[in-house]
């Protein structure tokens, strides 16, 4: 199953079996982003999200993960909090910008994503930014195509948040990355959201990526918070954040967290489908 690099490749019933748990992300992302809205509370959001996880059939694979252990099945990270917040008695206000991130385990396979919700309007600046993050997810992931490198994905991604046209300066953030996945959440390689295209392991068929920009509004430079886990900007500068798990199949590329596991997004930036569905 481990081919260069120790990167794990999976068999085509391996990708389904993955595409299974990531259904399961995906619809539980959905029901989180019909239920935000002001003065509901994070934790509120991560009793839904492991009702919805279990539901299912599947296991929340941020619950107890790491040390310290992660206490929620989601990821809240609201404004300023860029990734790994933690979800409790914080209440969301109108105008503010909730990033939620979301694990599941069937058959011991891993689905990971993530969204960015408006809470109520958002400023515009706040809108722009959301939209700008969530397509360069897309155009990393159009971007992926076999024989071609992980370092493609990272400079689509970087382009796309550099070159846009309003004038506005975006921060990518630099310490933390998307990731190899499988039979655990986090594996190699890395898959930064910068870089220069050609570089890094060679995109072949069975990899599967977890692909997920996170930018700001400001600074590129993060700290983390007294919990040990919610990550924040080190200028309050606001950010959002979007995640998407995709394989890779002698077709192209199948967005295994994406309800039509992507076919429309992908012929719309002219990439190539691999799914079956």
């Amino acid at each position: 199953m481990f081919g260069d690099h120790r990167l794990e490749i999976k068999s085509l019933e391996q990708v389904r079996a993955m595409r299974v748990a990531g259904l399961v992300v995906g619809r539980t992302l959905e029901r989180l982003r019909a239920a935000v809205r002001p003065g509901v509370t994070t934790a509120y959001l991560d009793a839904l999200a492991e009702e919805t996880i279990r539901d299912q059939g599947a296991v929340p694979s941020f619950l107890g993960y790491g040390e310290p252990p992660f206490p929620g099945s989601i990821c809240t990270s609201v404004n300023d909090q860029v990734v790994h917040g933690i979800p409790g008695a914080q209440v969301l206000a109108e105008g503010d910008l909730v990033s939620i991130d979301c694990g599941a385990i069937v058959d011991g396979w891993h689905g990971d994503a993530a969204i960015t919700v408006a809470v109520g309007e958002v400023r515009p600046d706040v809108a722009e930014l959301m939209r700008v993050t969530e397509e360069s997810l897309w155009r990393g992931l159009a971007s992926a195509r076999l024989g071609g490198r992980v370092g493609d994905i990272s400079h689509a991604i970087e382009s796309y948040v550099n070159d846009q046209a309003d004038g506005t300066e975006y921060g990518i953030v630099e310490g933390y990355t998307g990731h190899g996945i499988g039979s655990s959440m986090h594996m190699e390689p890395d898959v930064p959201n910068y870089g220069r295209a050609g570089r890094g392991p060679r995109l072949k068929p069975g990899l599967a990526l977890a692909v997920e920009p996170m930018v700001t509004l400001g600074t590129f430079e993060t700290d983390v918070a007294n919990d040990q886990w919610t990550v924040v900007t080190s200028d309050g500068s606001w950010a959002a954040h979007y995640e998407h798990t995709f394989a890779l199949t002698e077709n192209g590329a199948w967005v295994l967290t994406a309800e039509d596991g992507g076919r429309a997004r992908l012929a719309e930036l002219g990439a190539p489908y691999g799914g079956e569905d």
